[in-house]
């Protein structure tokens, strides 16, 4: 098996003008090149369109707040194995007020102490990695915590997160020089 991306990231010069400006658009960075995921994934802009409105709204726009939104997104790159969307989180999740240990934390599936909170939020994602669903003494502790909404926010920001995985580890998009990747 190679590494190679199996769908290489479409040029510039190979994009009509709206998708150009929709690729352009979601730079973090204006003066940053494209990454790879919304580069490669301009091959179907119809899709790019739609996925990266809701995908920036979970992001920008949700009820969640961002550290516990990028608790769920970093375990979800983890469970994953997603090294190009958990280098890309591991900035977002500083912003967040994550520290460099929590994070790491997130990646460990060993037997590791995190707060009563971010434990919560891990076994979700991992419930939902793993059964498809939130268990019930799990979904008491986030209803004591959430409210509705962000109760809603969180399977679905756990389930776009394994879009993400699955699409970026099946596609073999290639993380820009100096992403990391998971902590091994």
């Amino acid at each position: 098996m190679t590494d190679a991306p199996r769908i290489a990231p479409l040029a510039p010069e190979g994009r009509d003008a709206r998708t150009e400006e929709l690729v352009r658009s979601l730079r973090f960075d204006p003066e940053a090149d494209d990454m790879n995921l919304f580069a490669t994934l301009a091959h179907h802009p119809r899709l790019l369109k739609r996925w990266s409105a809701f995908g920036g709204m979970l992001l920008a726009g949700g009820a969640l707040p961002a550290r516990d939104r990028e608790v769920l997104i970093l375990r979800t790159a983890a469970n994953t194995e997603a090294d190009y969307e958990w280098g890309h989180h591991l900035l977002l999740g500083r912003l967040a007020g994550l520290t460099d240990d929590e994070m790491a934390a997130l990646a460990s599936f060993d037997a590791v102490e995190r707060s009563a909170g971010d434990e919560l939020l891990v076994r979700a994602a991992d419930e939902l990695h793993a059964n498809s669903i939130i268990g019930d003494d799990t979904w008491a502790g986030l209803a004591e915590l959430y409210d509705e909404q962000q109760l809603i926010e969180v399977c679905m920001v756990v389930g776009q997160y394994h879009l993400v995985g699955f699409t970026l580890n099946s596609l073999r998009i290639a993380r820009e020089a100096g992403v990391e990747g998971l902590p091994r």
